[in-house]
């Protein structure tokens, strides 16, 4: 039976979840960083899946109850409950077993984590530009319904507005696991405003979304580092144009994966104090580091997955904005809506919604359950 195989898959899960209940209050494991967040983490899964499996559990026992009462009961009233709790249990069991199936597939380590977002202008001049910027205000609305932070760690303004390119942070729960959807090539059709004879135009921008990574994530040698300072300029005030307040770092890193040393040079002005700039600098560098050395784990989901739902490919055109028609398409995953309007307004999620289940569905699949 379908149950019998379920629960056989869970065997064992309670008591791991105990004895890591019982090693994360262990002092020798909490001055051990990367292990206590590491177990910390599977605590948090396990104690996920383990209140699904005691209710799961718990509905085939009221199950098997109420059938033994049909089997064996005359009185009227005891059988009519028995009747209503079967009815309600068998109604119950196949969305608990659809929950236990997708908490038993392995999560993805970078899901819960924080997400740096790059979003550049690409092919169409000034109207991709312009078309970034819109990117930028559709997921700073999204993000601001959502509870998430937003905070832009460098930009540079498109001639006619918006933007060449702007890279931001977002923080809050589950980042990355949500964004990491959106990454991959944009592209809009619309009649540009600097078009005279109103003829629509293809353009793009395409937007990186990175796990951020946490201090112990990568290890980098700050002695290394050679950071300059310089005044930020343009508009803000006296003190932007006064004040030696953005930082420039250069570290010279090897590649494991290559084997070739390479120069970064990372950039931050957000702020008016050197100090928040140089922090936010050395965080763009550990992600940086920790997204290049990922890259075979990315390549490897790439290879495997038969579609693109959230491979990690910056290239590839996922979505287009037809704006003649009011029309959002995602090629990934056949969806179409015709609510453009909203939809830049930071109305994502319907469409985020159904590129998790795709990504479900695709899981579920291959892990054979």
């Amino acid at each position: 039976m379908a149950e019998k195989s379920l629960l056989s898959r869970l065997d064992g899960i309670e008591a791991r979840y105990a004895e890591v209940s019982t090693l994360i209050t262990d002092p020798d494991v909490i001055s051990d960083m990367k292990r206590y967040v590491r177990l910390t983490k599977e605590y948090k899964e396990l104690e996920r899946l383990t209140d699904a499996t005691r209710r799961y559990r718990s509905l085939l026992d009221d199950q098997e109850e109420a059938r033994l009462i049909l089997e064996t009961e005359s009185d009227p009233d005891m059988r009519s409950m028995a009747r209503e709790q079967l009815d309600e249990t068998s109604g119950a069991l196949p969305d608990m077993e659809e929950k236990i199936k997708l908490l038993l597939v392995p999560a993805d380590p970078e899901d819960g984590k924080n997400a740096i977002v790059e979003i550049r202008g690409g092919t169409g001049g000034d109207e991709a530009a312009l078309f970034a910027g819109d990117l930028f205000k559709m997921y700073s609305r999204y993000c601001e319904s959502k509870g998430w932070t937003v905070a832009v760690t460098s930009f540079s303004e498109g001639t006619a507005g918006g933007y060449k390119e702007i890279v931001f942070a977002v923080t809050g729960e589950n980042v990355y696991g949500t964004l990491k959807y959106e990454s991959g090539v944009h592209r809009v059709q619309r009649v540009p405003a600097t078009e005279t004879q109103g003829r629509v135009h293809t353009s793009a921008a395409t937007v990186a979304v990175l796990p951020e990574a946490e201090e112990f994530d990568v290890e980098i040698n700050e002695g290394e580092i050679k950071w300059d300072t310089f005044r930020s300029g343009g508009a803000g005030g006296q003190n932007v144009n006064k004040v030696e307040s953005g930082v420039r770092l250069r570290y010279m890193w090897r590649n494991p994966n290559t084997g070739v040393t390479e120069e970064i040079l990372i950039e931050c002005t957000e702020t008016r104090d050197q100090p928040k700039n140089k922090e936010r600098a050395l965080s763009r560098l550990r992600t940086f580091i920790y997204d290049k050395e990922h890259q075979k784990y990315l390549d490897d989901i790439a290879s495997r997955r038969k579609t693109m739902v959230s491979t990690g490919d910056r290239s590839a055109k996922i979505r287009t904005y037809n704006y003649p028609q009011g029309r959002i398409t995602d090629h990934r995953i056949n969806y179409t809506v015709y609510n453009l309007a909203a939809f830049m307004d930071g109305d994502i999620q319907d469409c985020i919604d159904h590129l998790i289940i795709a990504e479900n569905a695709e899981k579920l699949k291959e892990n054979e359950l």
